[in-house]
């Protein structure tokens, strides 16, 4: 069973790199985050007594 040299394993890392990469790129892209924010704004009422 022959072996791989050192530069096919390093040029293996790298293209499997670019493909995790590009994949997660590619659902960060797709991907809408809708923050719930609350309809009702709550209004700070500030009652000084002094």
């Amino acid at each position: 069973m022959p072996q791989m040299s050192p530069i096919n394993w390093l040029i293996l890392m790298i293209y499997f790199s670019l493909i995790i990469i590009m994949f997660n790129s590619m659902i960060y892209s797709t991907f809408n985050y809708s923050a719930n924010l609350p309809k009702i704004k709550f209004k700070i009422q500030k009652n000084w007594k002094w």
